[in-house]
């Protein structure tokens, strides 16, 4: 059933295009009911605009806080035009129809991320009108359209001059369930924010206001359909607050998840570093003052595995920096055993435009990168409220962030032999990317850069084995991190036989003192962190 538009009501806080919106449904003959600020500025703009108080009968009140609650206006968009009595109590009531509601609500999200936003200014940015008629209007979206943003106005526009002023109903139920995703997201970020601020991290209902940003090429596997949402609240630094800069081929699923660990991790560090991510574990990852050598050095880490891997900076990056990323294989890899080179993302701060030129150019697997610049990395926006959230089936856990890196104040040295201060800075590396690596990991580092990861395996000894073999002679004068303590001596006595001279692990084992004591015999220096990175 088609609904012919004769009466729509315009209320909105995003002004963007509504007078060209009202306009255009005036001179197909909409009659423009509207209130406050809307009214005020499309009647500047000369659309014969109708009050609402001249259809409630009723002044604006408590400083615009009730203006559109009233039966004249919920009763003009409730009423089921076909049913005997509502038609009755509308004659009875003086009611007119409300053929279409355009309101968008209070920017409540954006007045808490404001800096020094009080608690009273948060309240009066909640909307409770807007929601009403949305709410109203969506419920009876037989009769009713209802438009949410100024990105509809078009839509809804082309198909009224299309079918003689009316919208269709497939459009109408489009336009419903949109309302009410938007209300259950406001409503669940005004929860969001009240909890916060009465300091309760897991509520008894927890709902997460997230808008749909991208359909995905697929999930983690062609079978699987996918989609990107973001999170309205988040301001801290990331990929999710990253412009895509599309290559010929649309960023996918693993991308994302692959990207994202990259870039947590590059965010560590406060001088220039570089990241390598494959398959959510760093297979690279290094410092140094010139970031370009910091990138030299992460690749170097593992050329094999960086084939087809995500590369992470957390500086802009400029010309050098592109040549030297798109020519990684012929200036470094080919002469270290790699097969070629490749790179499914660069994430960034920002990217020179000519270098956005030489990495589309240089190379013919340049055309299909996929370029993330995320705007320059502010550490003072890290949300400690933002949850980490993981899906099992039927369910989510739900934890806070893992926002602890290093911390020297907290590290404990309980072995004779003490790190200096480069096997200390190597230590900070190595326990950085344990971090971010999946359990059980280990980690070894030298010269600013981790020289192999063991990742994700069963037992930790295994682990160990993966790393000391990766790295083969270069594991002697390195250093080892672990994600979690030893439980035995056993990786203390591999990586002696490696010749790595320091260790860094959280410590609290039953058998610490047998760990230590192993550590002691083979002249290595330990640190413990007091704090575990299991990652699963």
């Amino acid at each position: 059933m088609d609904v012919k538009i004769r009466t729509a009501l315009i209320s909105v806080s995003d002004k963007t295009d509504v007078v060209d919106f009202a306009q255009r449904l005036f001179d197909i003959g909409v009659k423009i009911i509207s209130t406050g600020g809307t009214a005020k500025t499309l009647a500047e703009a000369g659309i014969d605009v109708i009050p609402i108080e001249k259809v409630t009968g009723f002044p604006e009140m408590m400083d615009g806080r009730v203006k559109t609650l009233h039966p004249k206006i919920h009763g003009g968009l409730l009423a089921i035009r076909d049913k005997a009595d509502h038609q009755a109590a509308m004659k009875q009531h003086d009611i007119e129809p409300i053929d279409l509601v355009c309101v968008n609500l209070y920017p409540f999200e954006r007045t808490v991320a404001k800096p020094g936003c009080s608690l009273e200014e948060a309240i009066e940015n909640i909307d409770i009108g807007g929601p009403s008629m949305l709410r109203s209007a969506a419920k009876n979206h037989n009769y009713v359209a209802v438009v949410t943003s100024p990105e509809q106005y078009d839509k809804v526009l082309e198909q009224m001059n299309k079918n003689n002023g009316a919208v269709g109903e497939e459009l109408r139920g489009e336009l419903a369930r949109a309302a009410f995703s938007l209300t259950a997201a406001y409503d669940a970020a005004i929860a969001r924010y009240l909890n916060k601020k009465a300091g309760v991290d897991f509520p008894d209902r927890l709902s997460i206001p997230l808008k749909k940003e991208l359909s995905l090429r697929y999930g983690e596997n062609p079978h699987q359909n996918a989609a990107f949402y973001k999170s309205a609240a988040a301001g801290e630094t990331s990929v999710a607050s990253g412009k895509i800069i599309e290559g010929d081929t649309a960023i996918s699923f693993n991308n994302l998840l692959d990207a994202n660990a990259a870039f947590e991790l590059v965010k560590e560090f406060d001088e220039p570093a570089a990241v390598i991510v494959k398959h959510l574990n760093p297979c690279g990852c290094a410092i140094d003052d010139d970031i370009c050598v910091a990138y030299r050095k992460a690749y170097e880490g593992d050329v094999t595995s960086a084939f087809g891997g995500i590369v992470a900076v957390n500086r802009k990056v400029n010309v050098e920096l592109a040549q030297t990323i798109m020519e990684s294989y012929s200036r470094f890899g080919k002469a270290l055993g790699a097969e070629g080179f490749f790179a499914e993302v660069i994430i960034t701060p920002q990217f020179e435009p000519q270098a956005v030129e030489i990495i589309r150019t240089l190379k013919t697997w340049g055309s299909r990168v996929r370029l993330i610049e995320t705007g320059p990395i502010d550490k003072t926006k890290v949300d400690s409220g933002e949850f980490d959230i993981r899906c099992i089936v039927g369910g989510l856990l739900v934890q806070q962030q893992d926002l602890v890196g290093w911390e020297p104040g907290e590290l404990k040295y309980p072995t004779k032999a003490k790190p200096n201060k480069e096997q200390l800075e190597d230590l900070r590396i190595a326990w950085l990317a344990a971090k971010h690596a999946k359990s059980n990991t280990i980690v070894l580092a030298k010269h600013k850069k981790i020289l192999a990861v063991g990742a994700g395996q069963m037992n930790r000894v295994e682990s160990g084995r993966i790393a000391i073999r990766h790295a083969g002679g270069l594991a002697k004068g390195s250093v080892m991190a672990s994600d979690a303590f030893f439980p035995f001596p056993d990786n203390v006595e591999n990586a002696a036989a490696a010749g790595i001279a320091a260790v860094i692990q959280p410590g609290g084992s039953k058998k610490d003192d047998k760990v230590i004591a192993c550590a002691d015999k083979h002249g290595i220096a330990m640190v413990f962190t007091g704090k575990r990175h299991f990652r699963h």
